[in-house]
Order: C-alpha cells, then structure tokens, then sequence
C-alpha cells in the first residue's frame, strides 16, 4: 500500500531551518509497530501519523512517535500538523482569516489555530497546565552531567526545576550564551543526574539571548529517546510557563515570551508562548509558531 508523508520545517517561516517533522496522512491499517518503525526510519525528533477522529466533531487523531518511542504530547507535531492540515483543504477552501482545529491526541483534545499567511503560523492551548514533578539532583551532579561547572548554573532567582504539561523535562538554568554553548551530554553522568528523578528529557537556558527581543535562548537533549539534540521543544516551552510562574511570578494580565532555540545546531527556531495569569496563578497558557513545508513523498508499506 502507497501511503503519503510530508516533512515540513517547524518554528520557522524559512525552509531549512526550525525542527523537521513527518507527517503520514494515510494510516489506517498501521499499527503501532508498523508506526515505530516508520519513526526510526525518518530518524526526525518526532513523527505524527494521522487517523480519522474518534469523535467526528473533531478533525483528526494524531500519533506521535520518537524514533524510539511513543509519546502522549508534543508541541511542534502539533503546530506542524494544524498547518499541513489547513494547507490540504485546497485553495477552495481557503482559510481566511483563521482556520480552527480540534485535535485527539494521547493527552486529551487540543484546540488549535492557524493563521494564513506564506508561512502560516499556528497556535494551540495547553491540554494541561505545568505542573511541577519533584525536585532535581545536585547542581554539581547537573553540572557534570552536561560538561559544566557548578557556577554556570542557575541565573537570578531561577535554579534547576522538573516541570511536565504532558511530559516532563529537567530545566537547567545557566548563567549565558557561552555557557549553554559548551553544554554536552556526559553519558554515565547525565544518566546518574537525570534518570533517578525521571526526568529523560534535559531543557537548558538562559534570559541571554541571540535576538534582543526574545526572551530565552534555550537546548534540549534527550537521548534516552533517540533525540541526540531537539531544534525546537514546544512542549518544552510548554512546562517552560510552570519554571517561570515558580521563579519570575509575572503580575496578572497577558504575557507574551519569545524562546530561541536551535542556534548551536544551525537550525534557528522561534517559539511563542503566552501567559494568562489572573489571581496571580496561571489560568492559561498557549504555544504558537510558523510552519513550512519542505517536501511530499511515498511510503511503500
């Protein structure tokens, strides 16, 4: 059986640049094994393949795979898929302004939008706000984990914290450009640091940025699930929102953060995220970004 994929080019308006994904639009049939093996072959951070609804209010169910695992959630599949979906509706179908979707992932329903334009930029809410998960090991034991030294990390009031919005991610705070520049992945220490606590997926970063506009330059490894390092984490970013409710208390009202990330594997990417605290607790929060896509193709399976 012939089955169609597109890879696009996600938290970016520029081709080549951002996190790449593949999407498979034609899946019924697959199983999960099937659907794995497909992940490790494109070897992307993530992989969506897209069934019909369980509920036909809704517009598509999606999974998401690792090349090593499934996953319940994740932030640029989802951006990625919101605008390839609006790009198939056709030219007849146009959506002018904005084109809503409800989407059925692992997690729960996501409401997303997107935006037309040459690289259409969509946006969803949170299925889940951050919450945090424990505490984390030592900042000697982080620091060796990732070829630092004690004093590079943590920056102002912010120190390393686990927080999940559907998975869970330790976040390193360090001290600038040059510092998140030398992060690596020590193998046997960052195992030792990140695993006892859960945590198989590591975010860096710091309020020193490339672009004076933005608002966090960040990294992420995760190699326990085949994701050496990620360009772009949007649900990352996504429990990004718990860290800073925790250590920058943002006052009431609507905030607007912008996330660089990708720098260092020269795949630039931009992430939106955008606060709605009232009470001073977090009520809301969404995700947003560009998408583009690079190529369509076959699968023969």
């Amino acid at each position: 059986m012939q089955r169609t994929y597109y890879l696009l080019d996600v938290f970016t308006e520029t081709l080549l640049a951002g996190n790449p994904l593949a999407v498979v639009t034609d899946c019924d049939g697959l199983d999960a094994a099937a659907m794995q093996k497909i992940a490790a072959e494109f070897n992307l951070s993530e992989t969506v393949f897209i069934l019909p609804p369980a509920d036909p209010a809704n517009t598509a169910r999606l999974r998401i795979f690792t090349p090593k695992t499934e996953v319940p959630f994740a932030g640029h599949p989802t951006i990625g898929t919101a605008v390839l979906l609006a790009k198939l509706r056709g030219p007849a179908l146009s959506f002018t302004p904005d084109f809503g979707l409800t989407l059925e992932e692992e997690i729960g329903l996501i409401s997303a939008t997107v935006h037309e334009g040459e690289a259409p930029f969509a946006s969803f809410e949170l299925p889940r706000l951050p919450a945090q998960r424990g505490m984390v090991s030592a900042d000697e034991s982080i620091a060796a984990a990732l070829g630092l030294s004690e004093e590079d990390i943590g920056f102002e009031a912010h120190r390393p914290s686990v927080y999940s919005a559907g998975l869970p991610f330790a976040f390193v705070p360090v001290a600038g450009l040059a510092t998140i520049a030398r992060a690596r992945v020590v193998p046997a220490a960052f195992d030792a640091a990140f695993n006892a606590i859960q945590a198989s997926a590591v975010y860096l970063y710091t309020s020193d940025t490339i672009d004076p506009n933005h608002t966090f330059h960040a990294r992420m490894f995760a190699p326990s699930l085949g994701v050496a390092e990620d360009p772009a984490t949007g649900s990352a970013a996504a429990a990004l929102a718990g860290v800073i409710m925790q250590f920058d208390r943002p006052g009431d009202g609507s905030h607007r953060l912008v996330i660089e990330q990708g720098y260092e594997m020269g795949r630039p990417s931009t992430i939106t995220l955008e606060l709605r605290i009232s009470g001073h607790r977090l009520i809301a929060a969404s995700i947003g970004g560009s998408a583009v896509i690079l190529a369509q193709g076959i699968i023969n399976l």
